[in-house]
């Protein structure tokens, strides 16, 4: 039965309210995937064939769309992003707002965008505070069947080294399909954030929501081959759940 829904999050960040900006206008790529910039005003384009409904630089940044394009599990959709200075413009205060109707397992569709939402703002922080403005080259991948196991994640996180007694803010060797030293920048028992000098690796549980484990690589090293890095970490994951 379709039920409306509302995840609202605030959080500051040591980034001006301009870099956050153009971090959820024209960076997407850094922090959560590639998308067309909106139409910069009220009445514009935005993404996924939404609508523009408010448009402030940088304080104020809305879109709608009444049918979601390729998402039969929800109708309407609306993100909401407030941006207010802190310390004479130092850093910025934000106010995320996303809400909509989800149109059948609501329980499930709600735990799963709530737990995202709150990965995909770390990540955000992670890239205005780290990256920004560095464009990224962007991939993202599913694993195999098998990595709709319960226990999946925990399965890719003994394979990268990452033992249960590693939390955020740990640095460790991990060993994914080579070995590069990372800082464990977020855990929990869904998802598991690495961060490197060159970028950000995003390792997602959707397991626990009926899907496979998938994995996203945010490089901003000038020249990265992604699709090299794509095709050498699809195939590691593969390999881990392909093993007797």
């Amino acid at each position: 039965m379709p039920k409306e829904f509302e995840i609202a999050r605030e959080f500051e960040v040591d980034a001006t309210p301009q870099q956050v900006w153009d971090a959820v206008t024209t960076g997407t790529d850094g922090y959560l995937w590639p998308m067309e910039p909106p139409e910069p005003k009220v009445g514009g384009t935005g993404p996924f064939g939404s609508t523009v409904t408010a448009w402030d630089p940088p304080h104020r940044y809305t879109n709608r769309v009444e049918d979601v394009e390729g998402i039969a599990e929800q109708t309407m959709n609306q993100l909401d992003y407030t941006i207010e200075a802190r310390d004479e413009g130092r850093r910025a205060w934000v106010r995320y707002v996303h809400s909509g109707i989800f149109v059948d397992d609501w329980d499930n569709q709600y735990d799963g965008a709530a737990k995202h939402t709150d990965f995909y703002l770390h990540t955000l922080r992670e890239y205005v505070t780290h990256f920004a403005p560095r464009p990224a080259a962007f991939a993202t991948f599913d694993g195999p069947e098998a990595s709709k196991g319960p226990d999946a994640l925990a399965v890719v996180a003994r394979a990268l080294g990452l033992g249960d007694d590693v939390a955020a803010g740990a640095r460790v060797t991990v060993r994914g399909p080579d070995e590069f030293e990372a800082v464990v920048d977020y855990r929990d028992p869904y998802f598991i954030g690495l961060r490197t000098d060159r970028g950000l690796t995003r390792i997602f549980g959707r397991n626990h929501w009926g899907y496979p484990v998938g994995i996203s690589l945010h490089d901003f090293t000038p020249g990265t081959d992604i699709k090299e890095c794509e095709t050498d970490w699809q195939g590691w994951l593969n390999g881990v759940f392909n093993q007797p």
